[in-house]
């Protein structure tokens, strides 16, 4: 038997059982060195050649790991995300958490056939951009690789860009597992938190792109109650495979996820990434040979693999290298920069006449800022900066003066972003400008003096904010017209503002993320020389903080102004056998078609034993293009079982709850409706209208 036969018997008889016939009978085809060879990454000599040709030594070209030539078993050929394909020149999409911002799953879903399409067709067949840790605290390095602070919309995302790439053939690999929110200390903090806060608050997205039929699961770096995420069976085996059934492969985190070959294989750690070096043949032998491990460890690594291999690669689909950056591409990205740019503060300066003179200044002015410089920095050779796209049109464009001046502000790969510990630096002393966990969420002070300065002058000031996450504006807001969250918005960027600073587009962005007034409302963080590097992730952050401990936040989560007013009317709560049922009268009342987001968030009215509950948690959102006052009655579905919360005995469904709709976690608390449990038709209250 051999890999090709394994594959036409399973496509004839697409079964577990038959699955499980073909991986068995690969295995006992397979020699000891060849089934260790599976388990790890074999990159280095590419590695070093893409050195010589580019100066670039990370993921120029596909990372392959596993495969065995003899029997025609293909390697895993990793490419890295999420803003695009990192090999090559590929298009540079906006950031995860723009895209969040544009609440649009369907926009997530055709921008993961994309870059799909773009990693088939230079040789890659497994996704490393399924980003979906939490952000609890906006300090993160990391935040913009993934898609906010709320669990809910973390699993909708990852879940509609893995069902995306995997329909396209290319496996799909939710990153990093798990507790994964603090970048500086990453291979040092041990996380700690009760298993209530584990299961409800950083675990739901991960086994929400689980049940999508996620195939691979990469392992982070931290530790989580003192073991490696990447050697902690509790992780890998007892939840993930035990509790939600999960039948793909689990890959470890690149160069520094793997301590002990013992520890990782009895976890469940399959693949060891990116070089051989706690999986080699002369370690697992030694290991063998010693009993410290049994060849059937090996033989469930291999299993694992081979199956995910027999399902998808069979339905990967051709591409032609030409796919790659094509204008359909640059258009896709172009609309998810206009959708998910987010207008926090217009005091009627917008939108602008294309006569009006715009003077564009600030750091970021004409620099194509695309994000950080680690794992996911794509390589896009066409980036739109703020100016260029300004200057195409507005006719009276400049860096050096104008009536109107938009201020181009924030971070960079420099301030915020993947971390690599330079070796002549201690844990206790970071280099400047070394990119990892941000310093401070306020802006630098030559900035904050410049947004001053010019409103001085008498201009209007647009400020554009480059950032992942939030950035706190009480020093100078008042400084303002208008406030632009503007990300890092890709290879489009430039041309996506310049539409909306005119009104060619109207904003419709919303924001996955709470702005707090002060950084101390965030939950604590941890850096360097803060020993013992452990943290203890409580129950509450974001909103659910802010409501619990009634702090007002500068903008809410879901917040986002618009060129329209809307109206959510008319809202009808039901319950409709194992579901809510939620619909509302939705209508743009302003001059522009523009999107409103439908959010409904929902609380328990208290626990039979008294546990402590969220004052409301986002259960569904649906984002709605309305046209110049158009009127849309819109309806929701959520399942009765993502209502229950964790206990120790199992999942448990309150008896009532309260229903909160609306286009922001604010708003939502103008329009509360109680539905009780108790009975087999339940019953509905209006509380407030």
């Amino acid at each position: 038997m051999d890999f090709n036969q394994a594959v036409k018997q399973y496509q004839a008889h697409p079964s577990k059982e038959c699955l499980k016939t073909q991986v068995d009978g690969l295995i006992r085809e397979m020699t000891l060195d060849e089934k260790i060879y599976m388990l790890s990454g074999h990159t280095i000599w590419q590695s070093l050649k893409d050195w010589l040709r580019t100066r670039r030594i990370y993921n120029v070209h596909a990372l392959p790991a596993g495969g065995c030539k003899r029997l025609g078993v293909p390697p895993v050929l990793f490419s890295d995300g999420p803003r695009g394909v990192v090999m090559e020149h590929s298009t540079c999409f906006p950031v995860s958490m723009l895209r969040a911002s544009s609440f649009d799953t369907d926009l997530e879903y055709r921008i993961g056939k994309a870059i799909a399409s773009e990693m088939i067709a230079q040789g890659a067949n497994f996704f490393g951009g399924v980003c979906i840790n939490l952000v609890r605290n906006p300090r993160w390095g990391r935040t913009q690789e993934n898609y906010g602070e709320d669990q809910y919309v973390l699993g909708e995302f990852g879940a509609a860009l893995t069902r995306s790439v995997q329909e396209e053939g290319v496996i799909a690999c939710p990153k990093h597992y798990a507790l994964n929110s603090i970048e500086d200390l990453r291979f040092y903090v041990d996380v700690k938190c009760d298993d209530r806060t584990l299961h409800e608050v950083y675990l739901p997205h991960f086994k929400r792109c689980i049940d999508e039929g996620a195939l691979a699961v990469m392992g982070a770096y931290n530790r989580y109650e003192q073991f490696h995420c990447c050697e902690n069976k509790k992780l890998l085996t007892d939840i993930l495979r035990t509790e939600w059934g999960f039948d793909g492969f689990v890959m470890s985190d690149f160069f520094w996820g793997v301590y002990d070959a013992e520890h990782s294989l009895r976890a469940g750690l399959d693949i060891e990434m990116m070089f051989t070096t706690h999986y080699s043949k002369r370690k697992l032998k030694k290991l063998l040979k010693n009993g410290a491990i049994h060849e059937g460890l090996i033989d469930r690594a291999v299993a694992n693999i081979l199956g995910v291999l027999i399902r998808l690669i069979p339905l990967t689909k051709p591409r032609k290298r030409e796919v790659v950056g094509c204008p359909e591409h640059r258009a896709l990205a172009l609309e998810a920069a206009e959708k998910g740019m987010v207008l926090l503060q217009n005091n009627g300066v917008l939108p602008l006449s294309p006569d009006v003179p715009v003077m564009v200044t600030g750091p970021y002015a004409d620099v194509a800022n695309v994000g950080d410089y680690g794992s996911s920095r794509v390589f896009d050779e066409q980036v739109v900066t703020p100016y260029q796209g300004i200057s195409r049109t507005f006719a009276q464009a400049s860096l050096t003066q104008g009536n109107v001046a938009v201020v181009c502000v924030g971070s960079n790969n420099k301030k915020e972003g993947e971390y690599f510990i330079n070796s002549k630096y201690s844990l206790n002393e970071k280099p400047k400008d070394g990119g990892g966990d941000r310093a401070s969420l306020r802006l630098e002070p030559e900035e904050v003096a410049l947004i001053k300065s010019l409103k001085e002058q008498g201009k209007k000031v647009v400020v554009v904010l480059y950032s992942g996450c939030a950035i706190i504006t009480e020093e100078w807001k008042d400084y303002a017209d208008a406030i632009i969250m503007n990300y890092y918005a890709g290879c489009e960027g430039g041309t996506a503002l310049a539409n909306l600073l005119c009104g060619r587009k109207n904003f419709t962005g919303h924001l996955p993320f709470t702005v707090a007034r002060r950084e101390e409302d965030y939950p604590p963080f941890l850096e360097m020389g803060q020993k013992p590097y452990e943290i203890t992730y409580g129950y509450y952050h974001g909103y659910a903080l802010f409501d619990k401990e009634e702090r007002e936040a500068a903008y809410p989560f879901g917040f986002g102004l618009s060129y329209s007013d809307y109206a959510i009317e008319e809202v009808q709560v039901d319950r409709v056998g194992e579901q809510l049922h939620v619909s509302a009268l939705m209508t743009n009342k302003g001059p522009m078609d523009g999107a409103d987001v439908l959010q409904v968030y929902v609380g328990s009215c208290g626990a039979s034993d008294g546990s402590d509950r969220p004052v409301k948690q986002l259960k569904g959102f649906k984002r709605v293009e309305l046209k110049a006052g158009e009127s849309q009655r819109v309806e929701l579905e959520i399942p009765l079982q993502n209502l229950r919360f964790w206990t120790p005995g199992g999942w448990v469904l309150d008896s009532s709850y309260r229903v909160f709709v609306g286009d922001d976690s604010q708003k939502a608390m103008h329009s509360v409706h109680q539905i009780d449990f108790f009975h087999k038709f339940a019953a509905l209250k209006r509380l407030v209208t």
